[in-house]
Formats: C-alpha cells, sequence, structure tokens
C-alpha cells in the first residue's frame, strides 16, 4: 500500500448493500488505498446478500484525521429505526474536518436526517424518498446518476459505477480521459474505453 496515503474507511453494518461500493473500493484498492472496514463495534456483520464482515474498527475509533475518505453505503437499517444514526454523526464529523464522504441509496437518507444535505447539491434514488426524511434540502435535489458538493458525494442505488467515479474523481486517482474511460467501460461496456485504460495502466 501507499505509505503516504491514509486509507479509506468503508462502513459496513447489517444489511448493507454489497453492490453498490465495489467498484469503488476494488479500484482505490488497486490504487494503493488500504480500505479499512468500520463497524458499529468490532462483531461481525452480514451484508444483505449473505456475506459476513469482521470490521477492522468500531465507529468510536475512527478518527477523520486518519482517514481519505469515509464511504457509507445503503442498507436496510437507515429506514427502519435510528440504528445507524451514530454513522450519520460521524460523517458530520469527518466533513467538519474538511474530509470527504460518500454515501448511497438509503445512507443519502441518514445524512438528510442528520442536516447534511441541506446546504449542498445531493442525489438519491428519488427526491421524494429524500423528501419523506423531513429535511430542508429539497431545493438543492439534482436529478443525476451522482453528485459531489462540498466534499460529499451522493448517489442512488443504481449508480455504484456513477458513485465509483466521482470518488476517483475526488481523490485524484482518475483524471480526464482517463475516468471518462473507466466510466464507459463500467458502465456502457464501451470496448474502446479498455484501450484507453490499458494504455493508461489504469486497468
Amino acid at each position: 500500500m501507499n505509505a503516504g496515503r491514509k486509507p479509506v474507511h468503508h462502513a459496513v453494518y447489517d444489511t448493507l448493500a454489497d453492490w453498490e461500493t465495489g467498484h469503488a473500493t476494488a479500484y482505490l484498492a488497486r490504487a494503493g488505498y488500504e480500505i479499512r472496514t468500520v463497524g458499529p463495534s468490532t462483531d461481525p456483520v452480514t451484508s444483505i446478500g449473505g456475506l459476513r464482515i469482521l470490521p477492522d474498527l468500531a465507529l468510536d475509533d475512527v478518527r477523520p484525521e486518519d482517514s481519505s475518505l469515509l464511504i457509507l453505503p445503503g442498507g436496510d437499517l437507515w429506514d427502519t429505526g435510528d440504528d445507524l444514526a451514530p454513522f450519520a454523526r460521524k460523517a458530520r464529523e469527518f466533513l467538519a474536518a474538511g474530509v470527504p464522504v460518500a454515501a448511497i441509496c438509503g445512507a443519502t437518507a441518514g445524512l438528510a436526517r442528520e442536516g447534511l444535505l441541506d446546504d449542498r447539491d445531493h442525489t438519491s434514488a428519488v427526491s421524494f424518498y429524500l423528501a419523506a426524511t423531513g429535511y430542508q434540502g429539497g431545493k438543492r435535489y439534482v436529478e443525476a446518476d451522482a453528485v459531489t458538493d462540498g466534499g460529499l458525494i451522493t448517489a442512488g442505488p443504481t449508480e455504484p459505477v456513477a458513485f465509483a467515479r466521482e470518488i476517483f474523481r475526488l481523490l485524484g486517482v482518475y483524471e480526464g480521459e482517463v475516468l471518462d474511460a473507466w466510466y464507459r467501460l463500467f458502465h456502457d461496456s464501451d470496448p474502446e474505453a479498455y484501450a484507453v485504460l490499458e494504455q493508461a495502466g489504469g486497468q
């Protein structure tokens, strides 16, 4: 791993949506980032797909100054109570410290409840999903595959590739033509994009 880069912290909790962050974590790891999983505690959690994950760290032990990015995947628990509210509070701590946060699917609703979308452009599954949280940010909702504003990335559940694209752009993993080619390859299955990536060493 690249010693000069701080780890990327990936939140894990029961019901997390396995498919939403795989593109991001795989290619961040290829780019030299250590991916560290963060649970409510260090007890095992189980994803929607039945994967059992042993977190590297408990949420209380994660500090923004030790991190490059906090990733918050979706999960049923975001909408069934306050179990994951501490993760939204941790996101507030990260953003206040100038460390980026990336939230997809249900995690966007958690951040809406925390007030973190009131003053930032953002997106999610659909606007009325976030409106149901009672948040004050409806005027900043953007109909887009993924949105970055003020160090915060948001995306809906059907856009894991766009979500990863925004993460790579924010962290400078891929840029310009290479970033575009990565997106076209994985989102559009564009065979011409593979050659661009291969030449740039981004595959």
